[in-house]
């Protein structure tokens, strides 16, 4: 019923104003591209705007942009880049709840999250404007009695940031804080179906002072991704890659990057268990499953992906879960106060989940509640026991609302001595 009544509703994005951008932004300036590319609200499958569908020319403007400001960037002080940091942490804090608002309504996390995830992205940018003021060299002895052996920190040139829709306003903040405040520049491309948090970070940005080509935006459709992010890994001018995403798409971007040699950060896929021993407190460990599982709709990097609970406790562990599921969990549009499971980010995603809890079920797996993939992007939170390690849930990411629990042996306690 609540997922109905969100699905036919018709919701609307009120920001102010400067926060809702569509175009580009480079060297300063917010730049349309030749075509647009539709941002839809995941719950209700409606058109929000349309934004400016960059390419692999826009890209490489960003990426001149950026080495070229890096030549001034690089000589401000530490002090300054601080303060500009700081100015930019105090906007976001000051405008949290429009922020929030932009995530809910792309990426269809609900707005208590949002609300948190405005907050953490705003901590990076204060811890990056103090620690812009502790890059400190070293001296070190040297073999050489006429001889000093001196370290100094320099920033290593333009960085390329390619971010993901789950979190997209704190991955940016998280990556761009350290960069400005080592003294480099950024070129950032967002996810496809989450451009409008960064546009609006590169608007608070603007306002904050910090200098033209110093932070860039470049937006694009998932289709054109493959060709600006090829300009991102191997434009000449670029020395770092910083990456959060699918272990295969950092596969390809480390090999783009391999031929000019970059830097290359990357946070890929995960496969986290969640492992309860007989020995646990079964309500406290309900409670972190709960915390763990369906954060933003177990849209999460750390969300645990499987659970292996022991035969003595299993019975009691998915009982509690299952009560606290049916209690705890709302689906709903994010904007709405009682939500608490937003849709996933797109149908992809939802099709995703549908297939490994019907490849679950189909080798035997039982479903203790939800099971259900619902209209548009949503899945219902679901519970599935006498899970098998060879199902697909438990090999591959679920990346969704789905909690299979494997019941497991007690292990043997063996003596280990040391000769």
């Amino acid at each position: 019923i609540v997922h109905t009544a969100a699905m036919n509703r018709r919701y609307t994005l009120d920001v102010a104003a400067p926060l809702l951008r569509t175009q580009s932004y480079v060297d300063g300036r917010w730049v349309s591209a030749a075509s647009e590319f539709p941002v839809v609200d995941p719950c209700t499958g409606q058109e929000i705007v349309r934004v400016s569908n960059c390419g692999p020319g826009d890209a490489r403007t960003a990426v001149v942009a950026a080495y070229e400001a890096f030549q001034s960037w690089k000589q401000t002080t530490a002090k300054v880049r601080s303060q500009l940091l700081r100015r930019w942490f105090d906007l976001l804090v000051l405008h949290q709840e429009d922020l929030a608002k932009l995530i809910t309504f792309e990426c269809g996390k609900p707005m208590r999250e949002a609300v948190g995830e405005i907050l953490y992205s705003a901590s990076f940018l204060e811890w990056f404007s103090e620690e812009a003021r502790r890059v400190d060299g070293d001296i070190i002895a040297s073999p050489f009695k006429d001889r000093k052996i001196l370290f100094l920190k320099q920033p290593v040139g333009v960085a390329t940031i390619i971010t993901p829709w789950n979190f997209p306003s704190a991955m940016i903040t998280r990556k761009v804080g350290a960069a400005l405040a080592a003294g480099c520049t950024v070129v950032v491309k967002p996810a496809e179906d989450t451009p409008l948090s960064a546009l609006a970070l590169a608007e608070l940005a603007e306002q904050a002072g910090i200098p033209p080509g110093v932070f860039n935006v470049v937006p694009c459709s998932r289709e054109n991704t493959p060709t600006v992010g090829e300009v991102l890994c191997t434009d000449p001018l670029v020395a770092k890659i910083s990456f959060t995403g699918s272990t295969a798409t950092g596969k390809l971007l480390l090999k783009m990057a391999a031929d000019t040699v970059k830097k290359a950060s990357m946070e890929l896929g995960g496969h986290a268990p969640f492992i309860v021993f007989d020995s646990a407190d079964v309500d406290k460990a309900v409670g972190g499953a709960m915390a763990s599982k369906f954060r933003n709709s177990g849209q999460t990097c750390v969300c645990s992906n499987r659970f292996l609970v022991q035969s003595s406790i299993h019975d009691r562990f998915v009982e509690k879960l299952h009560k606290a599921m049916e209690a705890e969990l709302r689906m709903g549009h994010g904007s709405e106060p009682d939500t608490t499971q937003g849709p996933l980010i797109n149908s992809r995603a939802a099709e995703k989940v549908a297939l490994q809890i019907s490849d679950a079920v189909s080798q035997g797996a039982k479903v203790l509640t939800g099971g259900r993939r619902l209209e548009g992007s949503f899945v219902e939170p679901t519970l599935l026991t006498d899970v098998t390690t060879n199902m697909l849930c438990m090999k591959e990411e679920t990346f969704g609302p789905l909690v299979p629990v494997v019941r497991s042996v007690t292990p043997h306690r063996k003596c280990v001595g040391v000769m």
